[in-house]
């Protein structure tokens, strides 16, 4: 007789139920098995109340099975409150459990308390409290869940997915860990399917050999590769690039940067600056061009060195820095110009080559090539050479008459506390000189060819001559000494050329560069959403799975 009262019971809440429906189908809770049945108005006022028996009690609304061993259902409002062992299923898709789920059939928005744990064929999310928006296909949570996929453990404060394009938008307190890899950020959009990762807060992702922050950026979990464009760095082996956007690849040992880069060397404390740089971690080599320039400390001085491309290469101990096309160097007492520059860090040489000139204080120096020798214990520069068709140039500073001049074969030089000091010319040597008294009256113009000569030379005046090996000269008053036969055969004066400041050695080229936009600045860099396609207008960096480029940073114009 019981058995039969409980079964009306329930036939009469379902007709009634079912009769609340007319004109609205599918859009009230229905019950598939509701268990025991009873109803209790002073205690929970419109409720109808379930319980279990030999299974579960079971509801249904518009394509979501709900479980619990407890319920009440509050039909006029179409809201369920489900107690106990709870699993709320979406179609094939969707699992949620949980202690206690509160369900508003109308708003379609379930509230799960209790352990909460939500799972899909690629992921499971575990919270304390989550909701799950069915009408918008979205669940969330405000105080910490965590994600496990097949690749990656996820925590944040604050977090939200959808559904559709399997999305998560993680925010405050983001932390991605892998084996390979630990990423922080405060805001980080994720997609459990290609495992792609888009920053769009401060982020650092720290693996073995590097470790990469940004604060809008792009990251493949999977492949250890991605780019950030905003305050990006990125800290790899002992260098430390930064630019406005910059482009990493683990696999293949490989990062570069576009616009207003500076490469650190951590060890050796050198900086390269240009608007284009890569780096080859394997090589343990730098290439940077674009208004390209290298600045380094000798002797407690900046040395800043440029090129239409530089390239570094070898080890921290053993660095060769080469500058090509159009190399230009600066310091505060010597700066100089040619085709191209090679220093070799670890011998202390470094070669001018190709049509140099050299200025050291008031001296100019040219020759075939020419070779300055730093001392790698005191580092300070040691030493000058000065091979083939070597001429050494000042301006007569005292009279202001002409210019002090010699040459020879080749020229040897030697810095004393970085002022050059000793010069000898050898081979075929001629000198044309001013020579005046103590009181600045000329004595004449003295004209000498030698077999070698020395100069001794005091802040770039010559302090003394000495003729060695069948000199042949004299000393003419001025009166004889035609002007135009008071410059030796090959004299070119390149004064207008000096490098006299460290913007020196930039030309228009250099200083008009128009720079490629880094674009996703202001712009969705998600690639993913097809929502958002309608605001995206090619306005992002690509996706590095799907570029053919080196990476996105090449690919903006670069």
């Amino acid at each position: 007789m019981k058995t039969f009262i409980l079964f009306l019971g329930i036939c009469i809440l379902t007709t009634g139920l079912w009769g609340q429906q007319d004109g609205e189908p599918g859009t009230k809770i229905t019950i598939v098995y509701g268990g025991s049945f009873t109803k209790d108005e002073s205690l929970k006022p419109g409720a109808s109340i379930f319980s279990k028996d030999r299974r579960q009690v079971q509801f249904e609304h518009q394509g979501a099975d709900l479980w619990c061993d407890y319920a009440l259902l509050y039909q006029k409002e179409n809201r369920l409150e489900a107690i106990g062992n709870v699993r709320l299923k979406q179609g094939d898709s969707v699992l949620m459990t949980g202690g206690y789920i509160e369900y508003d059939g109308n708003a379609k928005l379930a509230k799960a308390y209790q352990e909460v744990r939500l799972t899909n064929s690629s992921m499971t999310l575990t919270t304390d409290t989550l909701y799950f928006d069915r009408e918008r296909q979205e669940s969330y949570y405000r105080d910490y869940g965590k994600i496990v996929d097949s690749a990656n453990v996820l925590t944040s404060r604050v977090g939200r997915y959808y559904m559709i394009p399997k999305k998560y938008q993680f925010q405050d307190s983001v932390l991605i860990e892998n084996p390979e890899y630990i990423m922080e950020s405060s805001r980080l959009d994720y997609y459990t399917t290609s495992k792609n990762a888009y920053m769009y807060g401060p982020s650092t992702i720290t693996g073995e050999t590097y470790q990469l922050y940004c604060e809008r950026g792009f990251y493949d979990t999977t492949s250890e590769q991605g780019y950030g464009i905003k305050n990006t760095e990125i800290k790899y082996s002992n260098r430390i690039i930064e630019g406005d956007s910059v482009y990493f690849d683990k696999i293949r040992e490989f990062a570069s940067a576009t616009n207003n880069i500076k490469v650190t060397d951590t060890i050796n404390k050198g900086i390269i600056r240009a608007h284009y740089a890569e780096v080859h971690r394997a090589k343990d080599s730098l290439f940077a061009t674009r208004r390209a320039v290298s600045v380094s400390m000798m002797e407690q001085d900046s040395l800043y060195m440029h090129g239409d491309t530089l390239m570094v290469t070898g080890g921290p101990d053993a660095r060769v820095l080469r500058a090509f096309r159009n190399a230009k160097f600066y310091k505060t007492d010597m700066s100089g110009k040619c085709d191209s520059i090679h220093f070799d860090e670890r011998t202390g040489l470094t070669q001018l080559i190709k049509n140099p000139v050299l200025w050291n204080l008031e001296n100019q120096m040219t020759g075939d090539s020419i070779h300055l020798i730093s001392n790698m214990e005191t580092d300070k520069l040691d030493s000058l050479k000065v091979l083939e068709n070597a001429f050494i140039i000042s301006e007569d500073t005292v009279g202001r008459r002409g210019f002090n001049q010699a040459k020879g074969k080749d020229l040897f030089g030697k810095f004393i506390e970085n002022e050059l000091k000793i010069v000898d010319l050898v081979k075929n040597t001629e000198v044309i000189y001013y020579m005046y008294d103590d009181d600045g009256n000329l004595i004449g113009i003295n004209k000498t060819k030698c077999s070698k000569i020395r100069l001794k030379l005091e802040k770039s005046d010559i302090e003394d001559i000495t003729f060695i090996t069948d000199p042949d000269g004299d000393i003419i008053p001025e009166k004889d000494f035609p002007p135009d036969s008071r410059k030796l055969e090959g004299f070119i004066w390149r004064g207008d050329e000096r490098i006299r400041s460290p913007e020196d050695i930039f030309d228009a080229d250099d200083n008009n560069l128009i720079l490629p936009v880094i674009r996703g600045i202001t712009e969705p860099i998600d690639l993913e959403n097809p929502e958002e396609e309608d605001v995206r207008q090619d306005a992002s960096p690509p996706n590095p799975k799907t570029s053919k480029s080196t990476g996105s940073v090449k690919a903006q114009g670069t």
